[in-house]
C-alpha cells in the first residue's frame, strides 16, 4: 500500500491538523471529546462495513469486545446476530454519540480505558477492531497486542478492519505489512487477509479485513 491519498483538505483539518487550542494527543479522551463536541468525525462511517456483514453471516455467535467503539454502529450489528457484545471506550463524547445512535442498546458500553479496565475472569471469542489501533501512537502497540492476548481465549480472533499505509502527518497511523508482521506475528496467525470494498474516502485504497488468530502457545495471562 502506497501513502494514504486525502480527498479533501477539509478532512485533513477536522482530524489531523486541529486548532491549537484542541488537544494533539489521540491516545487520550480530551483529544476525540472535542471532535465529537463540534461534529468533526470524518472517521465516522455511519454504519457497518460489508466485511464485518459477511462475517456475522458465517460466523458462529459467541463473545466480542468493541474496544474504542465510538458511535457503537458494530454494537447493534453484532447484538442483532445474538453475540453477547461488551464495547469501551473513554470518551464522554462517544458516549453520547452511542447513545444517539444506540439506545438503550448503549448500556453495552463502559466508559472506561481499554488498557486499565477491569474485565475480571472474562475472555472473548472474538475483539472486534475498527479505527483503534491506528489511532493509537505506535509507541502503544505493544502494549495494544499484550492486552488482546490478555482478554481473549484460546483460539480467539482479532477481527476487524485495519488501515494500512503511509502517513507523515498522524493521526491516523497506518501498518505496513512488515510491520504488522513484527506487531502480531509473534502471537497470532493472520488466517486471512481481504482489501476493503466499502471504505471512506478518508482511507479508500488502504483498509483491509483481517482475522488474526491467538496462536495455542499464547495462555491466558502469560503477559500479566
Amino acid at each position: 500500500m502506497g501513502k494514504i491519498v486525502r480527498k479533501s483538505d477539509h478532512l485533513e483539518k477536522q482530524y489531523l491538523s486541529p486548532e491549537r487550542s484542541q488537544p494533539e494527543n489521540s491516545s487520550r479522551p480530551e483529544f476525540w471529546d472535542v471532535r465529537y463536541a463540534s461534529g468533526e468525525t470524518p472517521w465516522d462511517f455511519h454504519g457497518v462495513p460489508a466485511a464485518l456483514k459477511a462475517f456475522l453471516k458465517t460466523s458462529p455467535s459467541g463473545s466480542v469486545l468493541i474496544p474504542g467503539c465510538g458511535a457503537g454502529y458494530e454494537v447493534r450489528a453484532f447484538h442483532d446476530t445474538s453475540w453477547r457484545v461488551t464495547a469501551i471506550d473513554f470518551s464522554s463524547g462517544a458516549g453520547q454519540r452511542a447513545r444517539s445512535v444506540l439506545g438503550a442498546l448503549a448500556d453495552c458500553i463502559v466508559k472506561d480505558d481499554f488498557f486499565t479496565h477491569d474485565f475480571g475472569s472474562t475472555h472473548f471469542d472474538v475483539i472486534y477492531e475498527r479505527t483503534f489501533l491506528c489511532a493509537l501512537p505506535p509507541d502503544l502497540w505493544p502494549a495494544y497486542v499484550k492486552r488482546m492476548t490478555q482478554l481473549l481465549r484460546p483460539s480467539g480472533k482479532l477481527a476487524g478492519i485495519f488501515l494500512y499505509g503511509d502517513e507523515t502527518k498522524p493521526p491516523p497511523y497506518p501498518l505496513t505489512t512488515a510491520k504488522a508482521r513484527k506487531l502480531l506475528g509473534k502471537d497470532f496467525s493472520l488466517m486471512r487477509t481481504l482489501p476493503a470494498t466499502d471504505s471512506l474516502p478518508l482511507f479508500a485504497g488502504n483498509e483491509r479485513w483481517q482475522e488474526w488468530v491467538l496462536n495455542n502457545s499464547v495462555m491466558y495471562g502469560r503477559r500479566k
